[in-house]
């Protein structure tokens, strides 16, 4: 229940007003690597290019209260509930993942920018959702790491194989690890990696996956938008048990065969290496 940024033993070393500027500092590299990350992989020139040749094969026009609709279900389904996750597992690692950094980001911001306090226990409940936000993020975190990433669940190669689309999830959980192991311990060299890993996490975005999450609720808009529009991204509107899909050419063989057939892949596991 204690602020662990208001300690004797790191106020004596780091000041308030240096921790602070810190934060600033990583918020505005966040902004600058997404911003450098859009012109270099130019994916908003593609969203909007994308969107535009949408609307030149679109068989209707959607209405304002129809996105707006559309929007408050994108948010509620691919943002606030990774609805989109057929695998449960992974989807429950996702939310713990991704609800215990931002709880774990805004309290560590409310916690150093209400410096200088005491760091007298019972001080506020702050620092309880901090740590609450550090264990969910290192549970989501680890499950995905040990057990659900592709490579490693899949294909059979070894969890402490590192590349470089590896260094988001490397740096977030150094990040909540150290935190946690810091707040546990009070040790400066612990604080120290803590640090050194959230500056790699926030001033990496250009080499990681941290800008993804700022465009994945925007595509998964757009992908809702082209399903009511008609355009459907030029691909088939239509499912295998409706008529005009059945009456396709290149469905004459399968429109007669059980809806269910097909999917014995989804049956197994996909670990054969």
């Amino acid at each position: 229940m204690s602020n662990p940024f208001a300690s004797a033993d790191l106020l004596a070393l780091i000041s308030p007003t240096v921790m602070q500027f810190y934060v600033i500092a990583m918020f505005l590299l966040v902004v600058g690597g997404t911003l450098l990350d859009v012109m270099h992989k130019k994916s908003a020139q593609y969203f909007f290019e994308n969107a535009e040749k949408a609307k030149k094969v679109a068989t209707r026009e959607v209405s304002s209260s129809e996105k707006t609709s559309i929007a408050i279900k994108t948010l509620t389904n691919e943002v606030l509930t990774s609805a989109e996750f057929s695998n449960q597992q992974r989807r429950a690692s996702h939310l713990l993942t991704m609800y215990g950094f931002i709880i774990f980001v805004v309290s560590t911001v409310i916690l150093i920018f209400s410096l200088p306090v005491a760091a007298d226990a019972g001080s506020s409940i702050v620092p309880l959702f901090w740590h609450l936000g550090a264990l969910m993020l290192c549970v989501g975190g680890y499950w995905f790491w040990f057990a659900i990433r592709v490579d490693v669940s899949a294909e059979g190669n070894p969890w402490y194989r590192l590349v470089r689309a590896d260094l988001f999830v490397v740096s977030l959980l150094m990040t909540a690890t150290f935190a946690l192991l810091w707040s546990i311990t009070g040790s400066m060299l612990l604080f120290a990696i803590f640090i050194f890993a959230s500056t790699i996490l926030f001033g990496g975005v250009l080499w990681s996956k941290f800008a993804h999450m700022f465009f994945k609720p925007a595509a998964a808009f757009q992908k809702r938008v082209t399903r009511a529009d008609g355009s459907a991204e030029n691909l088939p509107m239509f499912t295998r048990d409706e008529k005009e899909q059945q009456d396709r050419h290149s469905m004459e063989l399968l429109k007669d065969a059980p809806m269910d057939m097909g999917l014995g892949i989804k049956r197994e596991p996909p670990k054969h290496y």
